[in-house]
């Protein structure tokens, strides 16, 4: 009786063990990580949460959004997104070309959204109505 009870719990603690490791590999905040240690492009999001704010990772910066919700001609969408970076001053080496490519990979997720960048990212867009960029 014994035996069987030490093996029902083992089996238990193995599932646990398996369970808490595949749930490290597929955490998104960890993928995030990842990829910005790699220099790489990715991509963290809720879409069914318009109150929480994305995170993208692109050649090791790190730069978050803000989204808000608004109307469209046919239903609520998101309409307006803030985009900021926690440490401004570590952008060296981005240039207008990767604010344009984080653009667009927003705009495939948020076609409605009009993207406003913070300083110091919004001084590398250049506004057509405004030569003085």
């Amino acid at each position: 009786m014994i035996i069987i009870l030490f093996r029902i719990l083992l089996l238990i603690a193995i599932a646990f063990i398996l369970y808490t490791a595949y749930k490290f590999a597929v955490n998104p905040r960890r993928k995030l990580e990842l990829a910005r240690e790699k220099q790489e492009f990715f991509f963290h999001d809720n879409k069914e949460n318009t109150k929480e704010n994305f995170l993208m990772t692109y050649k090791g910066f790190v730069f978050e959004g803000e989204k808000y919700l608004g109307t469209t001609e046919h239903s609520f969408e998101v309409v307006t997104i803030n985009v900021s970076t926690h440490e401004p001053e570590r952008l060296q080496g981005l240039d207008r070309e990767d604010i344009y490519f984080l653009e667009q990979e927003i705009l495939i997720r948020y076609p409605y959204a009009s993207i406003e960048w913070k300083y110091p990212m919004n001084r590398l867009i250049i506004h057509p109505l405004n030569d003085n960029y």
